[in-house]
This record gives structure tokens, C-alpha cells and sequence, in this order.
């Protein structure tokens, strides 16, 4: 591997506000904005849109599409025309 390319791989935080979820890892992403984690320690802090905290998939809101009944209006509309 080639000395001086990559960029530096450190502790940082992900949040998720709607959620109110935070994880700490490790990433190559920068940020100016700083938090104070539970260790004491400071680490930067990138916001993100969705997690697993705040997405209809996890949290069990997601809708469910009603397949059965446009497959019965399918047949109804099409069915007169055989």
C-alpha cells in the first residue's frame, strides 16, 4: 500500500436525530461539528437523514400495499371483455 493517498481512518459518530440513535465507528468522512460521547471523549459528528431507529422497515410503521384487491379489479374490468 502506497504511504501518504489514503485518508485518515478514525472514530466517528453517526446520528440520527429523528431517532435519537448514535453510533460510534470508525470512517474516513470529516465533519467541523463535534460531541462529546459517553466515554468522555470527543469525536466528530455526522448527521444522517435515516437509520435503523427512524426507518418504516425496522420500526414496523411500513404500509402495506393491498395486492389482492387490484388484482381483483384487474380481472373485474377485463374479464366482460372475453
Amino acid at each position: 500500500m502506497q504511504q501518504g493517498i489514503h485518508p485518515e481512518y478514525r472514530p466517528v459518530v453517526f446520528r440520527d436525530r429523528a431517532g435519537d440513535f448514535s453510533v460510534l465507528t470508525r470512517s474516513t468522512v470529516t465533519s467541523d461539528r463535534t460531541v462529546e460521547w459517553t466515554d468522555g471523549q470527543t469525536y466528530p459528528v455526522i448527521d444522517v437523514e435515516i437509520s435503523s431507529a427512524s426507518h418504516p422497515f425496522y420500526t414496523g410503521a411500513a404500509r402495506v400495499v393491498d395486492t389482492a384487491g387490484r388484482v381483483e379489479r384487474f380481472n373485474r374490468r377485463y374479464q366482460k371483455q372475453r
